[in-house]
């Protein structure tokens, strides 16, 4: 009676492997075929250079160096969903800018958020920006600046020129959203590939998910 047991229960396990494996293989197509960003907006990095972005991370650093040794640095990842179904990209981009002149200790840092502008690209706003010395001491009370939507408007517009100077175009803020997105969802195509795996070895059938990961380097200069 327990080896008969024994028996269905392995039966019911195998099932229920062979649908997961089916659901799995038919995302795995759909997603492969749907490819949902290849006709938007790819931007430029410009005179910025890739200097982090792994496979494993969501998050994208960008350096560049200005003529006068000030140095510029970019930190993205995308944010929550916008649920805007008018617009190709589901979700904005959370963006950090630092920059530091040669030979000063102190840094500015910005909070910012790329978001879609329908047909007509992208486009960023400032949240808060912050003059920052460098200590590892940083007091969490201490005054690090107002929040910019209370600024005056012209104030407001000079800090985002600042950064349009400094290499912060629509150019990058189109190729964020084009390149963090499409990160993902190579992230998540490989996910769906290494769960089919897990199952299929499991259940001793054959999986169909053989590729590679999906290389995102050598595609950009570092």
């Amino acid at each position: 009676m327990r080896k008969v047991s024994a028996i269905v229960g392995k039966g019911r396990q195998a099932l229920q492997d062979l649908n997961l494996l089916k659901v799995l293989q038919s995302e795995i197509r759909h997603e492969l075929s749907a490819n949902p960003f290849q006709n938007t907006e790819s931007g430029s990095l410009g005179d910025f250079v890739v200097d982090w972005d792994s496979l494993q991370s969501q998050d994208v650093v960008l350096r560049r160096k200005l003529a006068a040794g000030e140095e510029v640095v970019v930190s993205a990842l995308l944010g929550s969903f916008t649920f805007r179904r008018e617009y190709v990209f589901p979700r904005d981009v959370l963006m950090k800018v630092c920059l530091k002149k040669p030979g000063l200790s102190s840094m500015l840092h910005f909070d910012c958020e790329i978001s879609e502008k329908g047909s007509d690209g992208s486009d960023f706003d400032i949240h808060n920006a912050y003059y920052l010395q460098k200590s590892a001491d940083i007091n969490p009370s201490a005054y690090r600046g107002p929040i910019i939507s209370h600024l005056n408007p012209q104030l407001q517009d000079a800090l985002k020129e600042y950064l349009v100077a400094k290499g912060i175009g629509e150019g990058l803020t189109n190729f964020l959203l084009h390149h963090l997105h499409k990160k993902e969802h190579g992230q998540y195509v490989n996910w769906l590939k290494k769960l089919d795996s897990t199952v299929a070895k499991g259940s001793g059938r054959s999986s169909q998910s053989q590729e590679p990961e999906e290389n995102l380097f050598g595609k950009y200069p570092m």
